[in-house]
């Protein structure tokens, strides 16, 4: 009876363990991010090398404090991606994370898709805006636009514990 008991209480602590575990990874640590018109959504420029805000509309977005790569978001825009390409800072080869299944507006699997298709591009939308981490844009041919945070290469180095070397800044002096 004992045995029983204690094999009971072993499967209840971990089926509360798993779903607690869920619960943090898929829910808890996501907060929707408050709208800043004029500054969700920048595109480094191609003539000053500084982030500008562009045009867009139905902006929704969520971020964690629990690691600085959680970011996504979603929007509209009415910028074409023929004036977007000769104004702004494309980047290549660039993979969306994957969200959150309740934040719908922004499915990583059809955004590659679109992206290998090329009828999606990707603009960088601001360097290190973390420490190792830039804000990359894919935005489609019909107007939506997608955000999320990638890992920058003195960011890989960091989180692999390599040298990061002189290419990097220091890290005090990255943008929080």
């Amino acid at each position: 009876m004992t045995g029983k008991l204690l094999v009971g209480i072993i499967v209840l602590s971990a089926i509360i363990a798993g779903g607690a575990l869920y619960y943090l990874q898929v829910y808890g640590y996501y907060t929707e991010v408050a709208a800043a018109p004029g500054e969700d959504v920048e595109l480094v420029s191609l003539a000053s090398g500084a982030p500008e805000p562009i045009l867009y509309e139905n902006f929704r977005a969520i971020d964690a404090d629990s690691s600085p790569i959680r970011y996504r978001a979603c929007f509209d825009t009415s910028m074409s991606l023929a004036m977007l390409t000769e104004t702004y800072e494309m980047v290549e080869g660039i993979e969306p994370r994957n969200a959150p299944g309740w934040f719908d507006c922004f499915d990583a699997g059809q955004i590659e898709a679109q992206l290998e298709a090329g009828t999606a591009l990707t603009f960088l939308g601001q360097k290190n805006v973390h420490y190792g981490v830039d804000r990359i844009v894919a935005i489609t041919e019909d107007g939506h636009g997608y955000v999320w945070h990638e890992l920058n290469d003195c960011g890989e180095k960091n989180y692999e514990g390599t040298v990061v070397g002189e290419d990097c800044p220091p890290h005090e002096a990255a943008t929080q």
